[in-house]
């Protein structure tokens, strides 16, 4: 068997430079979208200028471009293998002993380099920027003046309430009935000067207030104060608390393991983020699938024609493979599947077939 290492780098070569090259085009297209977007909706807000938007858009191109890597791999190997394959450069490699698997190796192995990048360096990136996007969509064009944080030390919350700010912290939350456990109220006015706090062992949110038991006040000078129970209004009712934990797509694939142990520890569950860290595993493995596609779609192309075959297929393999991952982590969400089959199945079933589809288009 002929193998040339001159050859595998002229291959991956070419696929690194289109991959290259349709991912910039399509980011373009997708940061001019999403600017016309953001300009609809801040079009009834005066405080947002266009620098502002253009930020947003620019720190939410990153997230949205991960989510296209699978298909940038797909249409990028099929045009490698395409161009390769009608200006007969694979035809001569095959002609001198070259298998379609050797190849495809250095394309695998770029997908698989390309697939390590993402989820190493490109997500953690790609958190920061989101995290910072939504805090300001939060501000400018959700116009919500409260959050939610979970730490090492428990959970935090600041809202802002009557002129006044509080940060509240809990070492613990039950997440069936929102007590919390060992609370501490800080109260500042809304130039941030200091009121006073509020202890308690135990808290309740309950029509839009909390409920602080047995709590003790300390405000300023005067001497503490033991009530039976201490209300604090709020805008927050359980839902929006819970929607305001921190998406997983925030996190860094470094700290997801350490936040999920802490989301846990604390009482909340953290299935939406333990599926996320799984599904960002997954990805080099998925990258390598569609290659398989890639190269089962394009390399017979001249003698069986049809761009538009090539095309549609790929179109076609784009949208079911979507499809499927959507069904599948639905059902991993709800646990009604094990968190590993939801993260894993969709990249190990899409190799199994596109090493099938390969095989039986190579051999027969």
């Amino acid at each position: 068997m002929y193998s040339s290492a001159t050859l595998s780098r002229y291959i991956g070569r070419q696929f690194v430079t289109w991959f290259l090259l349709l991912l910039g085009i399509l980011l373009s297209i997708i940061l001019l979208l999403d600017v016309v977007e953001l300009l609809r909706r801040a079009g009834t807000k005066p405080d947002i200028t266009f620098w502002l938007v253009l930020r947003m858009a620019l720190l939410k191109l990153p997230e949205i471009g991960q989510q296209i890597f699978p298909f940038v791999i797909l249409f990028s190997g099929m045009f490698t293998f395409w161009r390769l394959t009608r200006s007969a450069e694979l035809v001569v490699a095959r002609a001198v002993g070259v298998s379609a698997w050797q190849f495809l190796t250095p394309v695998l192995i770029a997908a698989l380099m390309i697939g390590a990048v993402k989820v190493t360096m490109i997500n953690p990136v790609g958190a920061v920027f989101i995290a910072k996007y939504n805090q300001l969509q939060d501000r400018y064009l959700k116009l919500k003046s409260s959050s939610f944080d979970v730490s090492r030390s428990g959970l935090w919350l600041r809202q802002q309430e009557a002129g006044e700010q509080y940060f509240i912290h809990a070492d613990g939350v039950n997440p069936l009935s929102f007590e919390m456990s060992q609370v501490i109220v800080l109260r500042f006015d809304t130039n941030m000067t200091y009121i006073g706090r509020v202890d308690a062992p135990r808290a309740v949110l309950r029509d839009r207030k909390w409920e602080l038991q047995d709590a003790t006040i300390n405000l300023g000078k005067k001497e503490s104060e033991t009530v039976p129970t201490y209300v604090i209004p709020t805008e927050l009712n359980r839902t929006t608390i819970e929607e305001s934990f921190a998406a997983p797509e925030t996190i860094s694939f470094w700290d997801l393991p350490q936040f999920i142990r802490t989301l846990e520890a604390t009482g909340f569950p953290a299935v939406r983020h333990r599926l996320h860290y799984q599904s960002l595993l997954s990805q080099p493995l998925l990258y390598v699938a569609m290659v398989l596609f890639a190269a089962a779609f394009s390399l017979r192309l001249p003698r069986r024609g049809g761009t538009m075959t090539m095309v549609s297929g790929g179109v076609l393999t784009g949208f079911v493979l979507f499809v499927m991952t959507d069904v599948i982590r639905t059902f991993g969400i709800s646990e009604t599947i094990p968190l590993a089959m939801a993260a894993w199945s969709p990249a190990c079933v899409s190799v199994l077939l596109g090493t099938a589809a390969l095989l039986h288009l190579e051999d027969g």
